[in-house]
């Protein structure tokens, strides 16, 4: 019979080495996107995807979202994300939940990521309390350590509706107040900046159990999350920017969020300006009519994206996304930016 110190040693082995997230500042990209514009295929694409965030960038006029779908986060790309806020390079984001908590906040609670294997005996790893996302492993006790992390923020908000935008403000203040254990995560760099983040589908993900776990507790008063209010809070972001452009990571529903935000504010009798700026990176298929993989030249149809400045790269993010960041960044176009501030739009 397998003994708990036996178990505990053989899980400490799957979980010796730790994912490091890259450091977009830390190297130069524009050297490498200046030779991809020269080059053929997804290299070109990428160069001149890099060509139109800098224009985001340099346009003083334009708000930029930055959406998050899958698990770059996870994958090594976190520390890219918090930095985009740090140097004012987005003003606000729409994301999935597990991207921001069972990422992020879950990092920022001091536990890891770590390096794993895609061929493994999945069945192996759970009973060892371990979870997969492709070559990636996590504790699993520790990701519920983090939903009742988030059990007991709920626990100490006023019993009302809440946006997410709000609910992931009261994580970042809770962070800002001394619970952090790694800091400069995404959420605590956007709650100190006054950058809005935005999950259209807040319950799918840690959130989600520690928001049952929450409401279990408390059956007769406790919060809930208003998405509704969520969809209205980031249309009056759009009509109050006026210029906007999107940089994409995947697809899904922060993608299709974001890109609704004009039709919404035509609904409420505003004339806003299609998204002008739009860039995805995605590896979905086209063929099969789903939101993930409609090209931006579809959105276009439905009144949400303009095609003049546009467009799709066909790869895995976590491999092209440093260097589109990265050739950002040492172009230096965000250190004339004026600050949003988004969130200030919704204080009471």
């Amino acid at each position: 019979m397998t003994s708990i110190a036996d178990i505990k040693d053989k899980k400490a082995d799957l979980l010796s080495t730790p994912i490091e997230h890259i450091d977009m500042t830390s190297f130069d990209a524009r050297p490498i996107i200046d030779g991809m514009a020269k080059m053929s295929f997804t290299s070109r694409d990428l160069a001149r995807a890099a060509d139109i965030y800098n224009a985001m960038l340099a346009d003083d006029n334009c708000s930029i979202i930055l959406t998050l779908a899958g698990s770059t986060s996870a994958g090594g790309c976190m520390d890219i994300y918090a930095d985009l806020i740090k140097y004012n390079m987005v003003d606000a984001i729409v994301s999935t939940g597990a991207s921001i908590v069972d990422m992020d906040f879950f990092e920022a609670l001091g536990n890891r990521h770590y390096q794993g294997s895609a061929e493994v005996d999945d069945g192996y790893l759970r009973s060892l309390y371990i979870d997969r996302i492709y070559d990636t492993y996590i504790d699993e006790e520790d990701l519920q350590a983090c939903d009742h992390a988030i059990a007991e923020i709920a626990d100490g908000l006023e019993p009302r509706p809440y946006t997410s935008r709000e609910f992931i403000r009261e994580m970042g203040s809770w962070l800002a107040g001394g619970k952090a254990r790694k800091e400069g995560s995404l959420v605590q760099t956007a709650f100190e900046n006054d950058v809005p983040i935005f999950c259209p589908a807040f319950t799918d993900c840690s959130a989600g159990f520690g928001l049952v776990v929450h409401q279990d507790r408390n059956p007769d008063r406790h919060v809930t999350i208003d998405s509704v209010r969520d969809f209205r809070e980031l249309t009056d972001i759009k009509i109050k920017a006026g210029t906007t452009g999107l940089l994409m990571i995947g697809g899904g529903v922060p993608k299709n969020f974001a890109q609704d935000t004009v039709v919404c504010a035509e609904i409420l009798g505003h004339d806003v300006d299609m998204h002008k700026y739009a860039v995805q990176i995605t590896v979905a298929d086209v063929r099969d009519g789903a939101c993930s993989s409609s090209t931006l030249k579809e959105a276009s149809s439905w009144g949400k994206v303009d095609t003049a400045l546009e467009q799709m790269v066909f790869a895995e993010a976590g491999s092209v996304m440093p260097l589109l960041a990265s050739d950002a960044y040492h172009r230096g176009h965000w250190g004339n930016r004026r600050q949003r501030r988004f969130a200030s739009l919704f204080e009471r």
